[in-house]
């Protein structure tokens, strides 16, 4: 397979993932502004929202105080914003038109369809209700995505191009999500605080809730919330199950063996899987579980130019 097309495979499933984890995002955090009683504390949440979408230094090079309306908009359908979900979800087209060759036709056409709504959503009115349409859109246009690719393509080096992309987006997105949520927890420890609507929130955002909460009833302790996210091997978010996906899918990739130019690569994923597995979340604080993922974000960008260097891909300078 060309360089170019695996490239473009791999963006593809990046861009799809990211859009919707942050329209996932959105979608939470507008539903708990219509609940939040104090401003104050509504717009610290705001501010933790860019950083989750990483787009707080971008957002403040263009504006210089914080609006919500201006920040929505931002995050959803800004040209201005390389993570916006409109240009997410327009990289993740272009990247598909170049292998429509190799994917399913039916992706192409839930992602052009896509595409041509989206112009109209740009025109229609900014009310909350829109902008909540619009966010489910995105979050259901890119489970379908998943669903096509799932159940139309064959298991052969472009699906697993596909799948490293998807999964090391994902484990990013958790450890992003998570490291936002214990510096919160750290910053409010001694103003009374009911920690327990973090937890709510991080497992909401990761579309956790759920499977949370079936396993452990009724608890939202933090040590269990981050146990789970984190090191859970049957849960499809956590880093523990992303990391072990895109071992899997490079190991797929080199048809199960370890080639010279791959070594690297595998080491690197190799020392990932055993620092997560080593890791006792339990006996950590706060701080210690921030640098933990701090290091582990680190990993991921690691791993994303080794996987681009090894299989001469071409970073893009809308990646992030």
């Amino acid at each position: 397979m060309l360089s170019r097309v695996a490239d473009s495979l791999y963006w593809m499933s990046r861009n799809i993932e990211r859009a919707e984890n942050n329209a996932r995002v959105l979608s939470v955090q507008l539903i708990h502004m219509l609940e939040a009683t104090n401003k104050e504390s509504a717009d610290r949440d705001w501010e933790e929202i860019l950083e989750v979408c990483a787009s707080s230094e971008d957002y403040y090079e263009l504006y210089d105080r914080l609006d919500r309306e201006t920040l929505i908009q931002y995050l959803t359908i800004s040209p201005l914003n390389v993570n916006s979900l409109m240009n997410s979800m327009i990289y993740a087209r272009e990247n598909a038109r170049a292998t429509r060759d190799i994917l399913p036709e039916e992706l192409w056409e839930v992602l052009n369809e896509f595409h041509l709504s989206q112009k109209d959503w740009q025109e229609l009115p900014n009310t909350r209700q829109h902008t909540q349409d619009y966010l489910k859109k995105v979050i259901t246009t890119s489970m379908t995505l998943q669903g096509v690719i799932e159940s139309s393509m064959t298991r052969g080096t472009p699906y697993t191009f596909i799948k490293v992309g998807k999964w090391l987006e994902r484990a990013e997105k958790t450890a992003r999500i998570l490291n936002v949520t214990c510096e919160k927890n750290i910053k409010e420890t001694n103003v009374g605080t009911n920690h327990y609507y973090y937890w709510l929130t991080a497992l909401q955002f990761l579309n956790g809730y759920d499977a949370y909460i079936k396993e452990h009833p009724p608890t939202m302790e933090s040590k269990h919330v981050l146990s789970f996210l984190i090191k859970e091997e049957t849960f499809p978010r956590s880093i523990r199950y992303c990391m072990n996906h895109v071992m899997e899918a490079v190991y797929n990739v080199e048809g199960g063996k370890i080639s010279h130019y791959s070594e690297d690569l595998f080491q690197m994923l190799e020392v990932i899987q055993n620092e997560i597995y080593e890791t006792d979340i339990e006996e950590m604080d706060m701080e210690q579980l921030m640098s933990f993922l701090d290091h582990f974000q680190d990993r991921c960008m690691t791993v994303s130019r080794m996987f681009s260097e090894t299989y001469y891909l071409i970073e893009p300078v809308h990646a992030k």
